[in-house]
């Protein structure tokens, strides 16, 4: 058995740069399970699978797919349920369900390896079997350069015909398109890199010089024994929460509760509104993520949480912790942006609303920007904005794409962005979960950004910039990364 360490270690001594090319396997390897089952629950919960198709995929999941003619013969069966529905319409639900469902099964350990070949500058590829309206999502959220998969056949109408497009990509068809991008792309298939859980896949990392079995099946680890490949063991991305677990949320939205009460018991004696809110998020942060058991540390730049004053903090967004965590680290004087659904959830919908929180309808752009436009008002009496540019929770770790609106915000009101950075969030809170676990989170905080300068024209500029400063320090990270995220699992 290998670790995740082992694999980063291997990419580090590779070639740097675009002639290395590291290719993922998607179900199994880049996500524990099959993306296919959302898309299944999804048409029984539609009342669209009937009892013949779901008996047929209970047998072919028993007898197992042998061949690369049984799979193409099963994908055409499957495909057949699917006849006369919009390409478009399979797209929009295929990025629907890998935000809700399919990305809190990514894999922590392929994708440390993933991030890895990207610092090192490699070209990322998704070779999968899977149809377009799967990996598509998966493909755009980690910015992966080429993605090979099977194609669903469509008609001049946009609609499926039930049929595949061509040979699917599997087994040897898989070995063999991904080398022929290697080739396209003057590569070497020696310095190259292929990841994979699946016996079948076997032909392609033959084919490779540098080839893992991640969380292999059993004909794949009798493969990887064969050729002396390395075998990654992964943990379970979401596992089941334990009576402990289940506490510890419970510690962690009460003790919030306990502090709020305290806060407004001297908000009503010093009949200060601002004392009640710098109490209820400054000592409501600190009880609560210590009740949880959540330690989090400033490795560099604390002194930017104050310097800059008033500004914009922008930080990346992946979980409810988030904001629990802004609150310990700016304390005082500061408001923010959410999403409009919060004012419905008890207690944070009170406190948002009285700490004059803009909630966005994301849905609702001319609105979102009237909501916004006290902020600047609010900036230039020396409060504080804080805002996570992408939105809202990416379904990745890889940070998102930024909207304009923070930079936009900052610019008119002349302050400077000040960039927040989190790490280990995802161990405390996992994408899509409830419920919160003990660990650290980690944060640096980067140097103010002048925004002096800045123009309406330029604001798009501006905004990838900060994106860009923003990636560095993620890919940067001043300490080692902690061993319990790139150990791997033992066995």
């Amino acid at each position: 058995m290998t670790t995740t360490a082992d694999l980063i270690a291997r990419v580090e001594a590779a070639p740097p740069g675009p002639a290395t090319i590291a290719a993922f396997d998607y179900d199994g390897t880049l996500v524990a399970g099959l993306s296919a089952s959302a898309f299944m629950r999804e048409r029984v919960r539609r009342r669209q699978m009937g009892a013949a198709e779901l008996v047929g995929l209970l047998r072919a999941a028993r007898r197992g797919i042998e061949s690369d003619e049984a799979f193409a013969s099963f994908l055409d069966g499957a495909l057949s349920h699917w006849t006369g529905q919009r390409a478009d319409d399979l797209d929009a639900l295929g990025m629907r369900l890998f935000k809700h469902r399919t990305a809190a099964l990514l894999r922590r350990e392929t994708y440390a390896v993933l991030e890895a070949h990207r610092r090192m500058g490699h070209t990322l590829v998704i070779a999968s079997s899977a149809l377009t309206f799967q990996t598509a999502p998966v493909a755009r959220a980690l910015e992966v350069d080429h993605v090979v998969c099977t194609r669903a056949a469509v008609d001049d109408g946009g609609r499926l015909t039930g049929r595949a497009d061509g040979v699917p990509v599997y087994g040897r068809e898989k070995a063999r398109r991904v080398l022929e991008l290697v080739d396209a792309l003057g590569a070497d298939p020696a310095d190259a890199f292929a990841y994979s859980d699946g016996g079948e896949d076997e032909p392609l990392l033959a084919a490779v010089g540098h080839a893992a079995a991640i969380e292999p099946d059993d004909d794949l680890l009798r493969a990887a024994a064969r050729h002396g490949w390395p075998v990654l063991p992964c943990r379970d991305p979401a596992p089941r929460a334990t009576l402990t677990d289940a506490a510890r949320t419970v510690a962690f939205y009460g003790g919030f509760a306990g502090a709020m009460g305290a806060a407004a018991g001297i908000g009503l004696a010093r009949r200060s509104r601002r004392s009640f809110l710098d109490i209820a998020f400054g000592v409501g942060a600190d009880v609560s993520l210590a009740a949880a058991g959540v330690d989090v540390r400033v490795l560099s730049g604390s002194a930017h949480l104050w310097d800059a004053r008033p500004c914009v903090f922008v930080f990346n967004h992946a979980s409810k912790v988030d904001t629990i965590v802004m609150a310990k680290l700016l304390r005082q004087d500061f408001t923010g942006v959410a999403k409009a659904e919060a004012k419905n959830v008890p207690m944070f919908g009170q406190l948002f609303q009285l700490a004059g929180i803009a909630l966005i309808d994301r849905a609702d752009a001319q609105g979102a920007r009237a909501k916004m436009e006290p902020l600047i008002q609010r900036l230039r009496e020396g409060t504080s904005v804080a805002v996570s540019p992408e939105g809202t929770r990416t379904p990745t770790p890889r940070l998102g794409p930024f909207k304009k609106g923070p930079f936009h915000i900052a610019m008119q009101a002349g302050v400077p962005v000040v960039p927040i950075l989190f790490r280990g969030i995802d161990e405390v809170q996992w994408r899509g979960a409830q419920i919160v676990r003990p660990g650290t989170v980690e944060v640096v905080v980067l140097p103010p950004v002048d925004t002096s300068e800045w123009l309406p024209e330029t604001v798009d500029r501006h905004r990838d910039d900060v994106r860009a400063l923003m990636l560095d320090g993620l890919d940067a990270w001043p300490t080692d990364r902690p061993a319990r995220l790139t150990a791997g699992a033992t066995r």
